[in-house]
């Protein structure tokens, strides 16, 4: 189908591209050498799987080049299902579940389920980066065309796809405009990995870095400071949370703290809480103070297991079961920041119970022992290490923003190069 809409304004690098040629739109079917699904071997076998074979899932597809599968199949899996090997740098759709609509390319030779659409192109005609990036710019639109609780699409669909190609009556020229366009896209495709992978690094260095002084000026020989058990009663008292659950929770009223959202939203302290209770409510609850140390004493593994936040708000606030509350007469921050080092979490692990779900009672939590220096020391190590947490969560906040803000410059641009004059449909 050519384009007759002369209207339509097209980017002004891309009207340069074309310098006048005209655009046809051509279904997918029509310009690849083959589109396949393939197929998933008999999972109650095991002799289908653990073998050297790459089977690609949905799941598995992305916005990108797919180098390696999560499961491998044996030549056996692949001859007794419909899943067949495809060569390398075809274009790959995902039709069901949560990934519908998602793009990748296989780097590597490989087989998929049947709900990978397989699309094998011939560089001589088509550049298949150029298809890749066209649909990624499609993605809300194809999965609009799915059915069904999970808006599931089918080889079908994928076959009637439109794909605007440029100056059809000149291969050579129209190869030489999709290289262009590819070229631009693929360096801001390369420039966000490489970003990602710099503010990545970086981030694993400040951490390493931060934990390395976290770890020095919290460790103490015991000639120089005391070494006391967390329960004794000059230092302080361990608190059982109460019977707080989400569905008590309320738009306004007096502040609270769910166990559960001290490993999703708090940080090492915190002045106000992500959720309140009633008044009412919190009368009968157990309710932590100013300078307390709230801590989850249940979760799914060892090391997230006695996260705690320092409550640094000035109004008393309610704490759920399954954590509880230190009560201390040490700087707050400096409790907390003990409670992430390795010489807390040894101690710790000794105290351990329970099999899929890991607690650990606040009765036992009264033996650990922390080094106690003078509390001039204790705010001393704790403003030095409260750069290294401004500096580190800085960097955190920032790398999922810089990331997204340079997806969204390549979006921008990939909309810009791929702005074909639309298709009039002809009657």
């Amino acid at each position: 189908m050519k384009n007759e809409n002369k209207e339509h304004n097209t980017f002004p690098f891309l009207e340069q591209l074309l310098d006048g040629a005209e655009v046809e739109w051509m279904a997918l079917e029509e310009i690849a050498i083959k589109i396949s699904s393939g197929g998933t071997p008999k999972t109650t076998v095991s002799d289908n799987y653990g073998g050297g074979i790459p089977w690609l899932r949905t799941q598995e597809v992305g916005y990108g080049d797919i180098w390696d599968t999560g499961v491998k199949i044996t030549e056996e899996g692949l001859k007794n299902s419909s899943a067949k090997i495809i060569p390398k740098n075809c274009v790959i759709i995902a039709m069901y579940g949560a990934t519908v609509g998602k793009v990748g390319i296989n780097k590597i030779e490989l087989a998929t389920n049947q709900a990978c659409a397989n699309i094998e192109l011939d560089e001589n005609i088509i550049n298949y980066r150029f298809v890749y990036h066209y649909l990624l710019s499609q993605y809300k639109y194809i999965k609009s065309l799915g059915a069904g609780s999970q808006t599931n699409i089918n080889a079908r669909i994928v076959k009637k796809l439109q794909i605007p190609i440029p100056c059809p009556s000149n291969p050579k020229k129209s190869l030489e405009i999709q290289q262009k366009i590819v070229a631009i896209l693929d360096t801001f495709t390369e420039l966000t990995a490489a970003l990602t992978a710099a503010l990545t690094a970086a981030l694993t260095a400040r951490k390493k870095q931060y934990g390395f002084y976290r770890e020095a000026l919290l460790r103490f020989e015991e000639e120089e400071v005391p070494h006391l058990p967390m329960g004794d009663e000059s230092v302080g008292r361990f608190i059982r949370g109460g019977g707080l659950q989400k569905k008590d929770f309320t738009d306004s009223g007096v502040g609270c703290i769910h166990y559960g959202q001290i490993y999703t939203h708090y940080g090492t302290y915190a002045n106000k809480t992500k959720n309140n209770v009633s008044e009412e409510f919190a009368k009968k609850a157990r309710m932590a103070k100013h300078g307390d140390l709230i801590i989850a004493t249940t979760s799914e593994n060892d090391e997230d297991l006695c996260k705690a936040v320092a409550w640094l708000g000035n109004e008393d606030i309610a704490v759920s079961s399954d954590a509880c509350f230190y009560r201390h007469s040490l700087n707050p921050k400096y409790v907390a920041y003990f409670f992430q080092t390795e010489q807390f979490q040894k101690q710790k692990r000794r105290f351990i119970t329970g099999a899929k779900v890991r607690r650990v009672n606040a009765s036992k939590l009264e033996l650990i022992k922390i080094p106690i220096p003078p509390l001039s020391e204790q705010k001393r190590i704790v403003a030095i290490l409260d750069q290294f947490d401004t500096l580190t969560h800085s960097i955190s906040e920032g790398l999922p923003k810089e990331i997204e803000l340079r997806k969204k410059q390549y979006e921008f641009y990939r909309e810009q190069l791929l702005g074909f004059p639309k298709l009039k449909m002809e009657s």
